[in-house]
């Protein structure tokens, strides 16, 4: 299913302006669950109340506010917030053009795919095919939802993907502490080769999401009235102090370990076949031995 557009404008690229709209790149596979009441399976439904007439509010008299630090609580209405100058509200204005491994991912927030307008074919693709050949990411200002984000534009396949940013200050510090222990070279070695042994290209296609999966069959076995599966539950390990060369060998084993069965079945597979592919050859031989002697002694015959 194709999302709607969630926003429309123009990308301006220097003096030239691209007729674009916006749609989620992305949506949660996640089963949408509700509340329902247990002794009756009602839906449970909330409402709007005030506080202090304990009375339902419609949506026509609710608006925004926010509590001041003075202790005052600040009313704001949707008029007000629209005469807010934001200059980037119908476009998404390029800044700069920066080179992608200059942007922590941390930054990033939601994927929007750029859908071209009407005629903007040859200025979409031109931006889209300069900034492949120039392999930059463009910095942009847009405004959704009446929120001012900062973005990064960039080409994916045929198209072009706007990426939100959170600001500055919206990105924590880490707060970690008792980081002074130093990695033995050995241990750092190891280490290595368990990082040789368990590399490969990524596919996400290999990853399942197993509790949504899990999900997904306890629903289906309730409603159809069957026994719901049930699956043993993995203990977490326990945090405990270990020999930290010693775990790193065993891992390294472990996954080595894992490979080899794959080649010996291969290897088991091979001779099976072979020999198979000998029992059947055999009675062939069989038969044209046979043959030959039929043949040999009809020309004695005939001499």
């Amino acid at each position: 299913m194709v999302m709607p557009a969630i926003w429309t404008g123009v990308i301006a690229f220097g003096l030239v302006s691209i007729p674009v709209s916006l749609r989620s790149a992305t949506s949660s596979h996640d089963v949408s669950m509700h509340q329902y009441h247990a002794s009756d399976g009602g839906r449970i439904r909330y409402q709007k109340v005030c506080e202090l007439d304990d009375e339902v509010v419609p949506p026509e008299d609710i608006v925004k506010g926010v509590d001041h630090e003075s202790g005052e609580t600040v009313l704001i209405a949707d008029d007000e917030l629209d005469d807010l100058p934001v200059s980037s509200s119908k476009t998404i204005e390029v800044v700069q053009f920066v080179s992608g491994d200059q942007i922590d991912p941390i930054h990033y927030e939601r994927s929007y795919y750029a859908d071209p307008g009407k005629a903007a074919a040859k200025p979409y693709v031109l931006l889209r095919e300069a900034l492949l050949d120039s392999g930059k990411i463009a910095i942009v200002k847009v405004a959704l939802r009446r929120r001012e984000s900062l973005a990064a534009l960039r080409p994916r396949d045929d198209v072009l993907v706007l990426h939100t940013m959170l600001w500055p200050d919206e990105i924590r510090r880490p707060e970690v502490g008792g980081l002074e222990g130093e990695a033995r070279k050995q241990e750092l070695e190891m280490a290595a080769t368990l990082i040789d042994t368990m590399t490969g290209d990524f596919d996400p296609e290999e990853y399942e999401d197993a509790y949504q999966e899990a999900l997904r069959a306890l629903i289906d076995a309730k409603a159809r009235g069957r026994k719901t599966p049930s699956k043993s539950k993995k203990e977490a390990p326990k945090a405990k102090v270990i020999n930290l060369m010693d775990a790193l060998q065993k891992s390294v084993e472990a996954k080595e370990g894992g490979r080899r069965p794959a080649k010996k079945a291969a290897k088991k597979t091979a001779k099976k076949t072979a020999k198979k592919a000998a029992k059947k050859s055999a009675p062939r031989k069989q038969t044209a031995k046979k043959a030959a002697k039929k043949s040999a002694a009809r020309k004695q015959k005939s001499a």
